[in-house]
């Protein structure tokens, strides 16, 4: 078992310097640790941490009311996962978030409805959160029942979803209205705890904003314009096809840069050399996915983005969820406290599959190819962005 250092997440203390006033100072003060040390805490980034040192945080956190004594110190270790289900069962709170259509006028509000690809997907992770993707008896048989309830196996203890307007049924103002404070609330109470973004920004605006949280740029502007590609803040980009919504993005639009006009729709993503790769779409053969998440472990917090570039791509990701989730797993990015994962999924389709026939198919067949993007890519942009 690997264990992280929960200080910050018993703190509220969070990496925006304007959220965390005097906390260091503070700390530094009462217990008499050297504040390079206190930093390294905060951040998960310590190896060992002497008794003394340890015993004074402790009564910190008495003192000012933060955890009960009884609490201590098991309340300042966490166990972290080691496979990608346990990364989301052993989260206390779980929420899902999901775009909504408006539907019909005539039926509306209560026609208001969910892309049924999205639900797929949903079931999809919610059997993976509750059985471990399969594993969960076999982890009952090899630990004994009586382990077993005392919570060796995890999973979460509150479950939450969440809805959100999709881009294009309504006015920009209100979708992004929806999506700030459905992302504000999860960040709020800032306690071992995950979103899971179903959906692309295309479909779900609260994957903007995780996407621009993660890496530190404005969300809901989009860097088109941007000289040369390897100037976004994002490492990759949905091109939108032209009957797609078209929302303003960090992280998706219609030109990858002023230099490159590639005009093809799909998901384009960063090489190590800073060149772009692109991953297609077409409607008989090919289709893409995207899965991201960023795991602050010192704060407890999770986020992840689950979505397919078309309906079928996310029918796809379901599917591969089910049967691969191996595949995103480890993360690509480990330092100071941060992981991240992020992984572009290109399927092959068969030119016989008839088309009509696969729309209500949840067992498509394709082949399928996990692509993790580079480690220095992402420390690239979370360097330049300072999120750690």
């Amino acid at each position: 078992m690997r264990y992280s250092f929960r200080l910050a997440e018993l703190l509220g203390h969070v990496p925006d310097p304007r959220k965390r006033p005097g906390t260091i100072k503070a700390i530094v003060e009462f217990t008499g640790l050297d504040r390079h040390q206190v930093a390294a805490l905060l951040k998960n980034e310590v190896k060992y941490i002497p008794m003394q040192a340890l015993s004074r945080l402790c009564d910190y956190l008495i003192e000012y009311g933060y955890v009960s004594a009884d609490q201590l110190p098991g309340a300042l270790f966490a166990v972290e996962p080691e496979h990608f289900w346990e990364l989301l069962a052993r989260r206390r709170r779980l929420e899902m978030c999901l775009g909504v259509r408006r539907g019909e006028e005539d039926a509306w509000p209560v026609g208001a409805w969910v892309v049924a690809s999205d639900s797929v997907l949903l079931g999809e992770l919610l059997n993976g959160v509750s059985s471990l993707g399969g594993t969960a008896k076999h982890l009952k048989r090899e630990r004994g029942s009586a382990h077993a309830a005392h919570g060796l196996v995890p999973h979460p203890e509150h479950l939450r979803q969440s809805l959100v307007w999709s881009p294009g049924q309504v006015p920009i103002d209100e979708v992004i209205a929806r999506a700030r404070n459905v992302y504000d609330n999860f960040c709020d109470p800032g306690s071992d705890q995950a979103l899971i973004c179903v959906g692309s920004m295309k479909s779900n605006p609260v994957a903007e904003l995780i996407l621009a949280s993660a890496f530190g740029c404005e969300p809901f502007v989009s860097i088109d314009t941007a000289e040369h590609a390897h100037q976004r803040a994002c490492p990759f980009f949905l091109r939108y096809r032209a009957d797609d919504p078209h929302p303003p993005s960090c992280a998706g639009g219609l030109r990858l840069s002023q230099d490159d006009t590639s005009a093809a729709p799909g998901i384009y993503y960063e090489n190590e050399d800073q060149s772009w790769e692109y991953c297609g779409w077409d409607e008989p053969k090919h289709d893409t996915a995207l899965v991201f998440y960023i795991h602050r472990e010192s704060q407890g917090r999770l986020e992840m983005v689950l979505g397919g570039f078309s309906g079928r791509a996310t029918r796809m990701l379901a599917k591969t969820l089910s049967s691969g989730a191996e595949g995103f797993w480890p993360p690509i990015y480990s330092r100071h406290g941060i992981q991240v994962g992020a992984f572009i999924v290109k399927y092959t389709f068969s030119d016989e599959q008839d088309q009509q026939a696969d729309l209500l198919r949840t067992d498509l067949v394709a082949g399928t190819t996990i692509i993790p993007l580079s480690h220095d890519v992402i420390a690239r942009r979370l360097d330049a962005a300072k999120v750690e």
